[in-house]
C-alpha cells in the first residue's frame, strides 16, 4: 500500500485531496439536517427556536414521541403504508422484469417498434384529468389499486432491467440450455432471475422508496382518511400544521400547543424515515452492481 502511494505523482495525490474534502463536504451538508431533526426530536421547542440546539440535544424530553406513539392515526398511516409499499412493490417488479425480459431477447418481432412506443410514453402522457377519469371508470377511486396499478412499470426502469439482461445474459447461455432440453419459461425462471439478484435488489429499492414516500397519487385518488397512507398524514401535520387534536387533548395554551407542534413534526419525520433507513444497509451490497452493470452499456 505504501509503495502504491509512492508511486502516486504530486497531481494525483492533490486530485485525491481535493476529491476527499469535496466529498466530505457533500456528505456533511447531507447527513447533517438528518442529523439536526433527530436531536430536536429530542431536544426543548424553545432552546430550538433561540437556537442554542445545533450540535448535541438539549432539553431532553421524549414528549414528542410519547404523542405520536399514542396517536391512531400515524399507526393507519403507517400500516396503510406499509401495505401499499409492498403490494406496490411486488406488482412493480413483476411488470417491470417481465416487460423487459422479452425486450431483451434479439429474437423477439418487431422489439424496436415497442421500444420506440414506450420511450414516447415517457415524453407524452395523457395528463392528470384524463389520468383521473380513467381511474374513476375503472371504479378503483379510493381504493389501494389507484396508488400501485398506474405507477406499476416504469419506462426507466424496463430500460435499466432490460439493459443488464443483455449484459449479463448472453445469448450462448440460452442456446446452450435450448439444446439440454430447457424451455423459455423454465430458462427465465431457474437461470435469468437466479443471476439476476443485484438488479432485483435495486428495483425493489427503487419501488419501495417511490411508493413510501409518494402522497400526491393518495391526495388525489383517495377520500377515505382510514386509507391514507403515513405520507399524507404527515403532509397535514408538516404543510397545513393540522396535529390530530387527540395529541394535544392536555395542552391549554396557544403557544405551548406551538411547542408540542414542532416537536411532534420533528419526530414524525424520524418515524417516517425509519423503515428505509432500516432497509437500504440490506440492499447497499446489490445497489452499486446492479446499478452500474443495468445503466452502463446499452
Amino acid at each position: 500500500m505504501n509503495q502504491f502511494l509512492k508511486r502516486k505523482s504530486r497531481g494525483d495525490a492533490w486530485f485525491d485531496a481535493i476529491n476527499y474534502f469535496f466529498l466530505t463536504v457533500v456528505m456533511l451538508l447531507v447527513l447533517f439536517p438528518l442529523y439536526f431533526v433527530l436531536i430536536a426530536s429530542f431536544s426543548d421547542p424553545n432552546l430550538i427556536y433561540s437556537g442554542e440546539v445545533w450540535l448535541l440535544p438539549k432539553g431532553f424530553t421524549l414528549d414528542g414521541y410519547e404523542r405520536i406513539f399514542n396517536d391512531s392515526s400515524i399507526w393507519i398511516g403507517y400500516a396503510n403504508s406499509i401495505l401499499y409499499a409492498g403490494v406496490g412493490t411486488l406488482i412493480g417488479v413483476a411488470v417491470t422484469v417481465f416487460a423487459a425480459y422479452p425486450l431483451a431477447r434479439k429474437d423477439l418481432v418487431g422489439r424496436s417498434v415497442i421500444m420506440w412506443f414506450l420511450l414516447i410514453t415517457m415524453f407524452f402522457s395523457g395528463g392528470l384529468i384524463p389520468t383521473y377519469l380513467l381511474i374513476k371508470d375503472l371504479h378503483m377511486l379510493n381504493t389501494i389499486w389507484a396508488l400501485v396499478i398506474p405507477g406499476a412499470g416504469g419506462i426507466m426502469n424496463v430500460i435499466i432491467v432490460r439493459t443488464f439482461f443483455q449484459s449479463s445474459i448472453p445469448d450462448e447461455m440460452r442456446e446452450a440450455a435450448s439444446i439440454d432440453g430447457c424451455s423459455n419459461t423454465r430458462f427465465f425462471w431457474s437461470i435469468v432471475l437466479p443471476l439476476s439478484k443485484s438488479i432485483l435488489a435495486v428495483m425493489v429499492l427503487y419501488h419501495v422508496v417511490g411508493f413510501w414516500n409518494g402522497f400526491f397519487d393518495a391526495l388525489i385518488y383517495l377520500n377515505d382518511e382510514s386509507k391514507y397512507p403515513l405520507q399524507l398524514v404527515l403532509r397535514n401535520i408538516l404543510v397545513q400544521n393540522q396535529v390530530n387534536s387527540g395529541m394535544m387533548v392536555d395542552v391549554e395554551s396557544y403557544a405551548a400547543k406551538m411547542r408540542v407542534t414542532e416537536l411532534i413534526k420533528y419526530g414524525v419525520i424520524m418515524v417516517s424515515s425509519l423503515p428505509l433507513l432500516i432497509l437500504y444497509p440490506f440492499l447497499q451490497k446489490y445497489f452499486v452492481k446492479g446499478v452500474m452493470i443495468g445503466s452502463i452499456k446499452g
